[in-house]
């Protein structure tokens, strides 16, 4: 299989994405407190956010699908567009309502920004 320069701007933010979600997924599901200033105290606590991992592994799954098979490849691009946006601006609210918060998150923000509209240009694209 060869791949061109077009096969590597249309897919290099899902290869990130992935790079990337699968395991900040993990650190979610499994220990949060150790990367993140989050304490989990409840078993309620802990189940969301082995649903939060669960989420981001199974849309990591279509993403893999998207860079390796060609006819997953435009719902990959436009759920990474919507999963990375959604984030982004969800932190960008958050930043406008709660405050600042710390430089992981805050890069995670720009990064989450920047793949998202990334994803949508390359969609625009192909268009």
């Amino acid at each position: 299989m060869k791949i061109t320069n077009n096969d590597i701007i249309n897919k290099i933010h899902l290869v990130i994405s992935v790079c990337i979600v699968v395991p900040v997924s993990l650190v979610y599901g499994f220990n949060p407190s150790s990367q993140f200033d989050i304490h989990l105290n409840t078993i309620d606590e802990h189940n969301f956010f082995k649903a939060i991992m669960g989420l981001y592994l199974g849309v990591s799954v279509l993403w893999v699908l998207g860079i390796f098979k060609a006819n997953y490849l435009k719902i990959a691009l436009i759920t990474n567009m919507i999963f990375m946006l959604g984030l982004g601006f969800g932190r960008l609210l958050s930043l406008v309502l709660d405050g600042v918060p710390t430089f992981g998150y805050k890069f995670g923000t720009f990064a989450e920004l920047f793949l998202g509209f990334y994803g949508l240009w390359v969609i625009n694209k192909k268009e």
